[in-house]
């Protein structure tokens, strides 16, 4: 039995960031909801979805579950993203820092990496840990559902859809980027990061 997802609410500190506004916050929660609303919407349809006409070229279990993995990557990325936001920004401390340091070499080198990645994403860039290489990596999406890498779980997550920046920096997704790593909030990045338990 489905239990109806509900949007988690914004930190308050998210919506008085330094660099990125107010107004882009509250415009982007919007499209979060969005994404809640339409996984319960899809959720309740296969619930009563006819299972014996799944058909790989078209039926509507096909068309539902595919669209469900969009709508789901759209709230799970969403309440990383929002959750790792509103911080002070800076280096992180202790383990985490000594594991981005051994995987990128430095601190700065996984920031430019992150960052560069950020320009070359068309839709998300996240730093996960590989449980099969057993490192860190920033690994880019094109869309909410594309590129999945199995076994690996992301801690931190850029959203480079223009919606996330657009208001604020025009075509200027490099200055978006910077704006979003002064606003990390890298105790909220510590909790993932000890989640894993490594």
């Amino acid at each position: 039995m489905w239990e109806k997802l509900t949007a988690r609410p914004l930190k308050p500190s998210t919506l008085a960031m330094d660099g990125i506004s107010k107004k882009t916050m509250e415009e982007h929660y919007k499209l979060y909801q969005g994404y809640v609303n339409k996984t319960n919407e899809i959720m309740e349809k296969l619930g009563s979805v006819d299972l014996k006409t799944a058909n790989q070229v078209y039926s509507d279990l096909r068309a539902l579950k595919v669209d469900l993995t969009f709508a789901i990557g759209g709230v799970k990325n969403h309440e990383i993203y929002f959750e790792h936001l509103g911080g002070k920004g800076g280096k992180p401390a202790g383990k985490l820092l000594q594991a981005i340091e051994h995987d990128f070499g430095s601190f700065d080198q996984w920031a430019a990496d992150l960052k560069a990645s950020g320009i070359a994403a068309r839709g998300w860039v996240w730093l996960a840990y590989d449980r099969d290489w057993k490192r860190f990596f920033n690994y880019i999406g094109d869309a909410q559902n594309t590129f999945p890498v199995w076994n690996a779980t992301p801690i931190l997550a850029l959203d480079t859809y223009e919606h996330a920046y657009f208001i604020d920096y025009a075509v200027n997704r490099g200055g978006y980027i910077d704006a979003f790593l002064k606003n990390l909030d890298w105790d909220e990045v510590k909790k993932s990061f000890e989640a894993l338990h490594l």
